[in-house]
């Protein structure tokens, strides 16, 4: 007898962990292997968090919280929205979670019904579709295009609704391209969708990384309606180096943040303890530390994005947010996984490719790592390029 579920079967594993995970086996068996596929900062979590957790374990704040997290977080994150995103939300409209995944996945599993369709434009990050199809939805994939930076334009939305069309999910800034939206490109995107009442999850967390001029603006701050229709999406991992702490968040308007904190109650219920003291630190502490991150980041990219343009047989579209370049290589005329498996057993250069992100003939290069690895990564892929 076959006892797994269909629903379970439609799901592919996800490609990002599993080249992460392939990275670290070769790295164990003393393999060099110059990595550009992680999705982790490679520093380390500022000191005032890592010591308000250690504080909270000697303090004996190790018991269970409410599942939604403890309130003093919950009315911090309200307080933050409010402040940084022009969010109006109460604390109990928020509910903290084990990661932003875990974020996105409540949030569709309150919302979507059986045959619910999801808009979600691609290139996009590995796990929205398969979220959508575990929560019981039809996940529907928009083609973006480089020429307007991998974003969705209000016509691609119109076009793409049915009758079924309950979601769009927007990522801005995105994983794997970097891009952003502006305030006048998610207005327009409001508009359509306040027009036929589809409802909006914005996945926010990388909102602190963007580069030079570029402004993160939440979709959710445009207007009321469009707030009334909108699920904010954040988060730990990214800005504050806290991606072992799992530790993310919603926001939503109230029945429907009623229904996450009811699925979340029956799962993994709280979020750990501890750890919800050093995020409430990383809230109400300090943000110089982030300053140095992202000046750090931007150097990177700025270095990565001359080596790139300079490689014939490849496209790029400068990144203005999150720490990733998503690579068009087309040109190459090799699909994206026989692409990444070359770079990393002819190269020994880890990239993710884009078939993870709905786009065949990409790969995704990550910044989040040392000078030194990216320079000499680059090198390998120059030559592979000219090879080819």
């Amino acid at each position: 007898m076959d006892q797994i579920s269909n629903r379970v079967k439609s799901v592919s594993p996800s490609l990002t962990l599993a080249v992460t995970s392939e990275v670290k086996r070769l790295k164990a068996e003393g393999e060099q292997v110059y990595g550009l596929a992680g999705g982790e900062p490679d520093f380390d979590t500022p000191a005032h968090i890592k010591a308000a957790a250690i504080q909270a374990l000697e303090e004996g704040k190790t018991k269970y919280t409410p599942s939604s997290g403890i309130m003093e977080l919950r009315e911090a994150i309200a307080k933050k929205l409010k402040t940084d995103n022009n969010l109006n939300y109460a604390a109990t409209d928020v509910v903290v979670s084990t990661g932003g995944k875990q974020a996105c996945f409540n949030a569709l599993c309150a919302v979507i019904e059986e045959g619910d369709e999801v808009i979600i434009p691609a290139p996009y990050w590995v796990s929205y579709p398969e979220m959508v199809k575990l929560a019981g939805g039809k996940p529907v994939i928009i083609e973006t295009q480089e020429s307007n930076h991998w974003k969705i334009t209000p016509e691609q939305f119109e076009e793409a609704m049915t009758p079924s069309t309950k979601m769009i999910i927007i990522n801005s800034p995105g994983n794997p391209t970097g891009a952003v939206y502006s305030k006048e490109e998610l207005a327009a995107i409001g508009e359509v969708a306040t027009y036929e009442d589809i409802l909006i999850l914005s996945d926010e967390i990388y909102e602190k990384l963007t580069y030079g001029d570029t402004e993160h603006v939440s979709i959710g701050s445009i207007n009321e309606e469009i707030a009334g229709l909108t699920i904010t999406v954040g988060g730990f991992s990214k800005a504050y180096a806290m991606t072992g702490w799992r530790l993310g968040y919603t926001a939503a308007p109230p029945a429907i943040a009623q229904a996450i904190a009811t699925i979340q109650s029956h799962t993994t219920s709280n979020p750990t303890s501890f750890a919800q003291y050093g995020a409430l630190a990383a809230l109400e502490g300090s943000l110089d530390f982030l300053d140095d991150i992202k000046a750090e980041y931007d150097v990177r990219r700025q270095y990565m994005l001359g080596r790139l343009k300079a490689i014939k047989g490849i496209r790029v579209t400068e990144p203005k947010g999150a720490f990733y370049f998503f690579v068009n290589c087309v040109d190459l005329g090799i699909k994206s996984q026989n692409l990444a498996d070359k770079l990393l057993n002819r190269c020994q250069v880890a990239t993710v490719p884009g078939e993870a992100f709905g786009h065949d003939y990409g790969i995704r290069l990550s910044y989040c790592t040392s000078f030194d690895v990216l320079s000499e990564a680059l090198d390998r892929f120059e030559e592979f390029c000219q090879e080819h």
